[in-house]
């Protein structure tokens, strides 16, 4: 699996510091580990000098069977999975944690998920996914833990929270399901003022890939997860009923945000986090800033220089079929100390609203349909995409604008994936002159998400999500279609940093 292998003792100074280039990233894992299973690098920690990546799998074989996707404009559904959840069952849906340790440069699996009994009486897979962690220490730790959120399949007892100290042994400290009414899975665990939050996304015996909704827009916090009852901290929906659900929590300084999915359009609220249950909240973006359903949700936030960065999209891949919004881009806006809040990537009419950067939704390219992943490292802000370009392989165009079927048309679908294939990386010094790292998945078209973004004293690690693993529909020349053994399936993880330079 190793490819790289960094001289912690050479690292060059910070200062100065030109930022990343796509020359820069080793590759130091791929395929899946070997098993194209694993598609998403969904959540990374840096936890006592060595990286810890959690997997989810198969999730190209759930989004199949989910009602919003079974009826895709495909010409054949491009990975090899089965036609019913029964077949579903019958994967390897383990998930997994693997730690790199920089000192023996190597990758050990050190977790997979335990069979138990589901909720139908027959064995599965506790976790499908491990999608949050964060690096916590509660009242009665003796030191800060690693805490995991971890993905239920339907059929499994419900979610959980784990907690590690050693990196090698994980131990639930919530009863399945975590709150009542129990739920399957939380997107993002989250360390403020000396509590841990999280917003769930799938209550229990939610079955397929749709595991962004729950019905519950509430953000829970306990001081000890282990033994506090988890408290509600802001009023359903922040009083909204369209507020279905919170994507993203996210933290600045002594201000903590979180970031809806609305179907007319995201919300942001801050609060400081001070006094008793439910928190004082405040509103400072409403209806997808001024871009309404097109800016459905917020994919990711962080924080920059004193400011906080929030990356939109819409569910579904950039096109929510279920609610008929979409397609579109994605943007990325930008919260200001004093809650006043610009447009950096995006489309707008209002010449107020114009994008700082003059670049415009997606980065200027239709196929970014989210803007998965941001952090700072060194001094700029990395920002990472899903794109689906590569989808065109499959896809009839059926559903597409106008303008995609012009371009394909003009080019063709091989030409436009060679060109654009695969997610992006941009990297920003100052939050509007944005910079391309990287445009096309770091030469691998089936790279389509950036998923995680992580900054370390070892470099700039980069988690992809590769759904196209292990057997992927190639079409013969004869027209029909047949799967194959697909090497370039299964999630990648890369490392970023700058060589030592000549005479510094």
């Amino acid at each position: 699996m190793t490819v790289f292998t960094p001289d912690l003792a050479n690292m060059p100074d910070p200062a100065p510091n030109p930022g990343l280039r796509v020359q820069d990233f080793h590759c130091l894992a791929k395929a899946g580990f070997g098993d194209g299973h694993n598609s998403y690098a969904h959540s990374m920690a840096w936890y006592k000098g060595k990286l810890y990546m959690g997997t989810t799998r198969s999730n190209m074989c759930m989004l199949k069977l989910q009602a919003a996707f079974s009826q895709l404009p495909l010409h054949v559904w491009p990975v090899e999975c089965p036609d019913d959840r029964d077949g579903l069952y019958k994967l390897d849906f383990h998930a997994q944690i693997w730690c790199y340790d920089p000192t023996t440069a190597k990758w050990e699996r050190v977790y997979r998920a335990p069979e138990v009994e589901g909720l139908g009486g027959a064995m599965v897979a506790r976790e499908i996914g491990y999608r949050s962690m964060e690096i916590y220490q509660a009242p009665n730790d003796p030191e800060p833990g690693l805490y995991i959120a971890t993905w239920a399949p339907g059929r499994a007892p419900g979610g959980l929270i784990l907690k590690t100290f050693d990196g090698q042994s994980f131990s639930p400290v919530t009863p399945y399901g975590i709150i009542d009414p129990p739920i399957s899975t939380t997107r993002s665990l989250t360390a403020f003022k000396g509590r841990l939050h999280f917003a769930p996304t799938a209550r229990r015996g939610t079955d397929g890939g749709q595991q962004n909704s729950a019905g519950l827009p509430i953000v829970f916090a306990a001081a000890d997860p282990e033994h506090d009852e988890w408290e509600a901290v802001n009023i359903p929906g922040f009083g909204d009923a369209n507020n279905l659900g919170i994507f993203s929590l996210a933290t600045v300084g002594d201000t903590l945000y979180a970031g809806t999915i609305n179907l007319n359009g995201l919300q942001v609220w801050a609060t400081d986090g001070e006094g008793s249950s439910p928190y004082r909240w405040r509103q400072i973006i409403t209806d997808g800033g001024g871009r309404g359903p097109l800016n459905q949700a917020v994919a990711c936030m962080t924080g920059f220089k004193g400011a906080l960065y929030v990356g939109t999209g819409i569910q579904g891949g950039g096109y929510d079929r279920v609610n008929n919004v979409g397609p579109a881009a994605a943007e990325i806006l930008r919260v200001n100390p004093d809650d006043t809040w610009d447009v950096i990537v995006g489309d707008r009419d209002d010449a107020d609203r114009e994008p700082l950067s003059g670049l415009r939704s997606g980065f200027g390219q239709f196929f970014n349909g989210y803007m998965w992943a941001m952090t700072e490292h060194d001094g700029w802000l990395y920002a990472g995409s899903y794109d689906w370009t590569v989808t065109l392989k499959w896809s009839t165009l059926a559903e597409a604008p106008q303008r995609v079927r012009k371009v394909v048309g003009l080019v063709g679908s091989d030409a436009m994936i060679d060109a654009e294939g695969g997610a992006d990386l941009w990297r920003t010094a100052d939050g509007e002159n944005w910079i391309p790292v990287d445009r096309r998945g770091f030469g691998n078209p089936y790279n389509w998400g950036i998923r995680n973004l992580l900054s370390t004293p070892l470099g700039l690690w980069v988690g992809t999500a590769n759904v196209f693993g292990p057997r992927v529909a190639v079409k013969e020349t004869n027209g029909t279609w047949r799967y194959v053994d697909n090497p370039d399936g299964g999630l990648e993880v890369w490392l970023g940093h700058r060589p030592k330079t000549l005479g510094r």
